[in-house]
């Protein structure tokens, strides 16, 4: 398993795996984990719960500020009941608004507040992220990982190292299938695949004349 963590992470987990043919590309995976807590964690504190009350958020494209961090499927516990995030916010202008450009620009905040980057997220976001590879994904939960789109059912195009909700069972994921997209979705997971059609043109410019 190789888990790339190094930004562009997306684009330097596809470069990896290009450049070591013998190890099957499903076996390559890059940390969107961390953009995936975060999400959480935004709506965790507009709830007043803890983030493991929240589950099935989903981190759509590059770890970059163009990631689409979507919560169309994701529920949370409320009073022992799960309930739909967007039902539970009522407050579709921040789920739509505030809300993504937050996980999408939290890394950058981070690092002007601190004068450093994230680094404990990011060790506890590996950690996470090795664990559900090692012992599978809690059931009717899934997670976000970067990993090879070939043959996905959601329109991005293949040959991308694009991050989809993933179930892991047997330390083999497979990312979830059949998801209602609405269109507000669908624009962004394209915005996000056409950056990293971009980057990849550009890194692999870069490696043909290295």
């Amino acid at each position: 398993m190789v888990i790339v963590v190094g930004n562009p992470a997306n684009t330097n987990c596809l470069t990896a795996s290009k450049s070591a043919p013998s190890i099957p590309k499903e076996n390559f995976s890059c940390l969107t984990r961390l953009d995936h807590n975060r999400a959480k964690a935004q709506i965790a504190l507009k709830l007043g719960v803890t983030s493991d009350d929240v589950k099935n958020v989903i981190i759509w494209g590059n770890h970059s500020s163009t990631q689409y961090p979507d919560v169309n499927h994701a529920k949370v516990k409320l009073q022992g009941k799960e309930v739909g995030v967007y039902e539970a916010l009522k407050d579709d202008s921040w789920l739509k608004g505030e809300f993504i450009t937050t996980v999408q620009q939290r890394g950058a905040a981070v690092i002007k507040a601190r004068k450093l980057s994230s680094a404990m997220s990011a060790a506890k976001a590996i950690c996470d992220h090795v664990r559900d590879i090692w012992f599978g994904t809690p059931e009717g939960e899934f997670v976000s990982m970067g990993v090879v789109s070939d043959g996905n059912s959601y329109g991005v195009p293949d040959d991308l190292l694009y991050s989809f909700p993933v179930t892991v069972k047997d330390k083999t994921w497979k990312v979830v299938e059949g998801l209602p997209i609405n269109d507000f979705s669908r624009e962004k997971m394209d915005l996000t695949a056409k950056e990293l059609a971009e980057e990849k043109e550009t890194a692999f410019e870069f490696l043909s004349s290295a």
